[in-house]
């Protein structure tokens, strides 16, 4: 890359890079070159790739060559990405403390009970506000959040490294491919050891949002699988839940729907998810396991990641308060069947059914010279945008 504006500019594609549209590449690392200027480059033939002339529209591959011209950066003003916010010595130490893995791709944080996972109109303290203590130079990406915990729910929390990575990871999370298991103590046990919740959630009036409760008219669909791990007479239960959706204080309110609310969710289960005696009145949710596909950017990813977060004092002593011993589970993911297929998956699988179909009943092209076929009846066709038949997933 030349040193200034002035001469011709080549850049080399990165890993995480790879796939995006070139206007969308410009966006990541040239921001202060508007979209305008990108396409009468492109129209021009100013701008190519690996020496050929290119589209904003173009894919671009690991690897290959930008060609930029000078100047563009005296394009109308645009808002530049974030300069990293200085943070004191205290608040790095803060974020490092919570650091259990670190990959290429993902820095995995243990959130404690009590700091919001993003700000808000009287938050001020929150993980995205510490996630700067990772930008180490100008040059790095400053880091981000792809999912959140809410505040008084203890551990994984996945923040990507750059905005490649958090696009696969969000992927991975709005297609339901990343498998998450929390722990979590209940009050009573369950009548079933192990069961799915199928309860529709919605907000509730009245609240601005800010609860959920079940509405099985106008909910959005909301699964949780459940497992008992351990009981402590039908006082409390040590329980297993695995979100086969991501809604709202989902695993919260399903479980108070069923007579057992989380213990120390006094939202969802007033004065009676409060025990007595040596148990906290702290809430008893922790994100225990995170299992994701990691996205290929260098040495030692694009595998799977795998991690446990150990948990807080408070829930560590209350298990113990209730004799329960962590070694009896190893947070397993609960699912063994793949997670349901979202709407959009299930508009691609019908589509490459029917067109196998169609290609199935197409009459096959007879040879030159080849004695004609037998008359008959002729293949059913297929109608287009039909819906293909079977089993629903």
């Amino acid at each position: 890359m030349s040193a200034g504006t002035d001469n011709v500019r080549q850049f080399t594609v990165g890993a995480d890079d790879d796939g995006i549209r070139l206007d969308r590449w410009f966006k990541r690392n040239l921001p202060q070159v508007g979209f305008a200027t990108v396409s009468r480059w492109a129209r021009t033939g100013q701008v190519r790739v690996d020496g050929k002339r290119a589209k904003p529209e173009d894919r671009l591959a690991e690897g290959q060559v930008l060609r930029v011209p000078p100047g563009g950066e005296d394009a109308p003003a645009r808002k530049s990405a974030p300069r990293a916010r200085p943070l004191s010595p205290e608040q790095i130490a803060e974020a490092r403390a919570m650091v259990i893995r670190e990959t290429p791709t993902a820095i995995v944080l243990n959130k404690p009970p009590g700091l919001a996972t993003q700000g808000g109109s009287k938050t001020t303290k929150h993980v995205d506000g510490l996630l700067d203590a990772f930008v180490t130079d100008e040059k790095t990406p400053r880091p981000r959040l792809v999912h959140r915990l809410d505040k008084d729910t203890s551990g994984v929390l996945l923040i990507a490294r750059t905005p490649g990575s958090a696009a696969s990871f969000s992927k991975r999370f709005a297609s339901r491919s990343a498998r998450k298991v929390y722990w979590a103590l209940v009050v009573g046990v369950p009548q079933l050891a192990e069961g799915v919740i199928d309860a529709p959630l919605a907000k509730q009036p009245g609240t601005g949002g800010e609860k959920m409760h079940v509405d099985e008219e106008n909910g959005a669909a909301a699964k949780t699988r459940y497992r008992v791990v351990d009981r402590a007479g039908q006082r409390a239960a040590w329980v297993e839940l695995e979100p086969l959706t991501g809604r709202t204080h989902q695993l919260r309110v399903h479980m108070a729907a069923i007579g057992h609310p989380i213990v120390g969710d006094g939202k969802y289960g007033g004065q009676d998810a409060f025990l007595t005696g040596a148990i906290s009145r702290k809430m008893h949710l922790h994100a225990r396991r995170l299992i994701i596909t990691e996205p290929k950017a260098g040495e030692g990813s694009g595998g799977k990641l795998d991690v446990t977060a150990e948990l807080p004092h408070h829930f560590a002593a209350s298990m113990e308060a209730l004799g329960f011993d962590p070694a009896q589970s190893d947070a397993a993911p609960l699912r063994e069947e793949a997670p349901e297929k979202t709407a959009e998956e299930k508009k691609q699988a019908a589509r490459r059914h029917f067109k196998q179909a169609r290609k199935e009943t197409r009459t096959p092209r007879r040879a030159r010279g080849a004695a004609p076929a037998k008359k008959g009846k002729p293949a059913a066709k297929g109608k287009p945008g039909g819906k293909p038949k079977g089993k629903r997933k």
